[in-house]
């Protein structure tokens, strides 16, 4: 024991000095979490390469690890960042000694900020850098898979390593997913800019697509032994909420948010303590989050405000689905046939056979399970959801209620036989043993 009371660990370090440490690596990730994603879009910007944007922020990250622990936390963690990055960039063009002209003068321009507030040098476009960037990740040059993990990367702040365990995905592939998209979107010249009118719905579209995707993975994981990863959700809500921020007369981005925000608040009602899934109609409704249904309700408001004439679209439709589920004070208060409509219009507007079979539920619940599996059947004639194995599951219930209990049981081990979640399928043995008697 030292003369000052605090004993010596890993080698050299104290206890109080490790201490130090360690609140200052937490404080680095909090802020990283928070300023990673305006960090690269301004840095991108800044240099016209998403690539190049993320290595300097990397840089500034490690600056921070390595400065923070004994200088103390800045008071503008995102402008010292900002600062490292564009000083670690500009030293990076001298010492290749090729500078260019437009080089020199963005040296100049830093050099001239050094003296004023740090805050001076975060870029002054931040909401429309963030906005390019949200754009740049969700392009559709990308495979759907490489803008989810890009987007994650960039804008969500998470580790590569994050990324593949959200996803059960080996850390090379996802590390390759990412570098590779990176190539792409230089190889394909990507400019760094919102794009014009004339692209703007599909683009959007895109963007959308790639939140969406996220916060399903979380809401019911495809494989693995979780029926849920609310991380994953959490994060998608964000981004999403950001989105809105950036868009706020686009009403699908709110529609998209409501949805999310309604289905969000059924995450601590979704699973038994052990992690065993619990079905809708047997959810503890007073455990659903009273708060995002609040947020749910204001944010659908909004993008009904916007809308129009036109009318509501997919995310809107669906978040008014989610809505009738999330006002409903019990299961028997829910008002299906108003589902059953709202479901009608989605097909109408968009149409799919998932969203078919969701109309089939609903129809089933509010006008007897023969009306929907009517409408299974023919889905399973049409063979588009061959591999989808909720098309049995559902048709299994339906067979259950009018009394098909050799067929249920069938339908529900074939539908567990088809799930790549552990969760799930234990789920749907079960059943298939309530079926058979056992």
């Amino acid at each position: 024991m030292s003369a000052g009371g605090a004993v010596v660990v890993d080698g050299e370090r104290t206890a109080d000095e490790k201490t130090a440490a360690d609140e200052a690596a937490a404080a680095v990730d909090a802020v990283w979490r928070i300023e990673s994603g305006r960090l690269v879009a301004g840095l991108a910007r800044w240099t016209g390469d998403v690539g190049l944007a993320e290595e300097l922020a990397q840089d500034a990250l490690v600056a921070a690890l390595e400065q923070w622990p004994e200088a103390g936390i800045p008071r503008n963690p995102g402008a010292w960042l900002t600062t490292v990055a564009k000083r670690r960039a500009i030293d990076g063009w001298r010492r290749r000694e090729r500078l260019d002209e437009r080089y020199a003068a963005l040296a100049r321009d830093l050099e001239q900020q050094q003296d004023d507030d740090p805050a001076s040098a975060v870029a002054e476009e931040i909401q429309d850098d963030l906005l390019r960037l949200v754009f740049v990740a969700c392009h559709p040059v990308l495979a759907p898979s490489a803008r989810v993990a890009l987007t994650l990367k960039l804008l969500g702040g998470l580790t590569t390593e994050e990324i593949a365990r959200a996803f059960l995905v080996p850390v090379p592939t996802i590390a390759q997913r990412i570098v590779r998209a990176k190539r792409t979107l230089s190889a394909a010249h990507v400019p760094f800019e919102v794009p014009d009118r004339a692209e703007y719905p599909e683009r959007l579209a895109s963007v959308l697509e790639v939140v969406y995707l996220i916060f399903n993975e979380g809401y019911s994981a495809t494989a693995g032994d979780d029926w849920m990863r609310p991380d994953l959700c959490q994060e998608a809500l964000r981004l999403g909420r950001v989105l809105a921020e950036l868009t706020p007369r686009e009403p699908e981005v709110h529609g998209l948010v409501a949805l999310m925000e309604f289905q969000a608040s059924r995450l601590p009602a979704r699973a038994t303590a052990d992690g065993e899934p619990i079905l809708l109609q047997d959810q503890d409704r007073t455990r659903w989050d009273r708060i995002l249904i609040g947020r749910g309700v204001a944010a659908l408001a909004r993008a009904d405000r916007l809308v129009g004439p036109r009318g509501r679209g997919p995310y809107a439709l669906q978040a008014a689905i989610a809505a009738c589920h999330a006002t409903a004070p019990a299961p028997e208060d829910t008002d299906w046939e108003e589902i059953v409509a709202l479901y009608g219009a989605l097909a109408a507007l968009q149409p799919s056979a998932v969203v078919e079979l969701n109309r089939a539920v609903a129809l089933a619940i509010a006008f007897g399970p023969e009306a929907g599996l009517d409408v299974v059947d023919r889905l399973v004639d049409s063979g588009e959801l061959a591999s989808y194995h909720l098309l049995p599951s559902v048709r299994a219930d339906f067979l259950l209620k009018l009394g098909r209990t050799v067929e249920a049981e069938e339908e529900f081990r074939r539908a567990a036989a088809m799930t790549g979640n552990e969760r799930e399928r234990a789920l749907l043995l079960a059943r298939a043993r309530e079926a058979a008697g056992g």
